[in-house]
């Protein structure tokens, strides 16, 4: 077996900051000091753009998750503009962890494109979003991480030829996902990591995996199948107002699934020589005992 990759941990706090900045820097601080983790990830949506006027102008779905009198204000009470988002982008790099945010809409691609980051994520929603990821691929050289929640295997790829047209694939991340919140764990479909690695581990630069599950042994699987990304939903309370902390890790959760993975990581290889130094001790004391 290959050797396998460095495992590479993205916290999604996404729209978990409840539309407060310190809220969203606070999260951003505890993933990096107390969780361990190489990133976070938030959201960027022009609502206007995303969203039909009736989608706009209804109310929420779930009232007593809503921060607005329809799921516009909603959305738009918990959205952070983009000079918001280039002071999250600074603060994230003066404590040492990469900063990233999904686009759902061309607007919000070109706007977080302006800031440069080290890669943007488009969601499972949006990866049929051609007129996007075209713009995407021709004006931004950040690596392009696309989620295949909710999609089938033919528009997977239609998605990975689309990138090859484009010379791009090499800097595409493939995440298996499943839409849900949570998903119980018969519908997390592991084993579609393996067929993403067995089709396109030569056509694209990495293999990952979007959780929305409880706890954190799928995650371990997950890496140890070969999705050396993993991403998850993090929040501080997931008992605080809104659709996603439910299906979310709180910060303790997220330093295990950190130490874990990573635990693994050094665990995943072959013994170098028959018998390692570490056994060589015991070995003399126990092998030849009189049986």
């Amino acid at each position: 077996m290959d050797t396998y990759k460095k495992p590479y941990i993205i916290a999604e706090i996404g729209c978990n900051h409840k539309g407060d900045i310190e809220i969203a820097k606070e999260l951003i601080k505890v993933a990096k000091i107390f969780c361990n983790v190489d990133a976070i990830k938030f959201q960027k949506r022009n609502n206007i753009e995303l969203l039909t006027e009736e989608q706009y102008n209804q109310p929420h779905p779930n009232p007593v998750n809503s921060y607005g009198d329809t799921y516009g204000a909603h959305r738009e009470y918990l959205e952070f503009d983009l000079s918001q988002h280039k002071e999250l982008k600074s603060y994230c790099k003066d404590i040492g962890i990469t900063y990233s945010t999904s686009v759902w809409d061309l607007t919000s691609a070109k706007e977080i494109a302006s800031l440069n980051p080290e890669f943007i994520k488009i969601p499972s929603a949006c990866n049929n979003n051609i007129e996007m990821l075209e713009w995407l691929c021709h004006n931004y050289q950040g690596e392009l991480h696309i989620s295949t929640g909710m999609t089938t295997k033919d528009e997977i790829e239609d998605l990975v030829s689309f990138f090859k047209k484009n010379h791009r694939n090499k800097d595409l991340v493939l995440y298996n996902c499943t839409s849900g919140y949570p998903v119980p764990f018969e519908d997390v479909c592991l084993l579609d990591i393996n067929l993403l690695i067995e089709k396109y581990k030569d056509d694209v630069k990495h293999i990952g995996f979007s959780g929305h599950h409880l706890g954190i042994a799928v995650d371990v699987a997950a890496y140890t199948l070969g999705a050396n990304i993993i991403e998850r939903h993090y929040t501080i309370d997931r008992t605080w107002k809104g659709t996603d902390h439910a299906a979310s890790l709180e910060p303790m959760g997220l330093r295990k699934l950190s130490r874990d993975v990573n635990a693994v990581y050094k665990a995943l290889q072959f013994k170098k020589q028959d018998v390692l130094p570490i056994e060589q001790e015991q070995r003399n004391k126990l092998k030849n005992q009189k049986i």
